[in-house]
């Protein structure tokens, strides 16, 4: 399909709680395979609609899983609940390249969303996946991993964050050299 470009860091729509999906057409599965083919070209392990600039409830995830391969999933209109445990870890943001904070997220839930046909789906998911997942779920929500850092280190990160807004991206980072973390 297509490597779109990453919205990055100031860009309103990534502050836009998206849209439900109601067409499951041909163009929510090209938009799918574009995400999965943009989110490979940067590296990343999962992203966002609302990153490419569709402000629609969509997000795609492939992480690696013990053995080899990877599992993906494409999630359309998705919610979270039955959260279990919380761990903090290191995130980054493909539209905030650069920058990596410790999280702390549950490490156990349930997705509930329906797939690029429109077939619903349940999965419980542990681990890195769930990490992922939570990330990528935020974005649709307008919430950004470093929304969720103290007061403090959100004033630490404000330097870093306003040079990205202001179209300061590190040199380099455009698709093949993204940084390998979740959208």
């Amino acid at each position: 399909m297509a490597v779109r470009p990453v919205r990055i860091y100031g860009d309103p729509v990534l502050r836009q709680k998206a849209k439900d999906v109601t067409s499951f057409d041909d163009s929510l599965r090209a938009l799918v395979a574009d995400l999965f083919d943009t989110m490979k070209a940067y590296n990343g392990v999962g992203l966002a609609a609302n990153q490419v600039g569709v402000a629609q409830r969509v997000f795609v995830v492939e992480v690696p899983i013990e053995g080899g391969g990877s599992e993906r999933i494409v999630a359309v209109n998705p919610t979270l609940d039955a959260r279990t445990g919380r761990e903090s870890g290191e995130e980054g943001c493909l539209s905030m390249p650069g920058l990596y904070e410790d999280i702390t997220r549950a490490t156990a839930l349930r997705l509930r969303a329906l797939d690029a046909h429109g077939q619903p789906f349940e999965r419980h998911v542990e681990g890195f996946l769930a990490r992922a997942i939570q990330h990528e779920a935020d974005h649709l929500e307008g919430v950004l991993f470093t929304d969720r850092v103290s007061p403090l280190k959100q004033q630490f990160l404000r330097r870093q964050l306003d040079a990205l807004a202001r179209g300061e991206v590190p040199e380099g980072y455009h698709p093949g050299t993204g940084e390998g973390r979740s959208g």
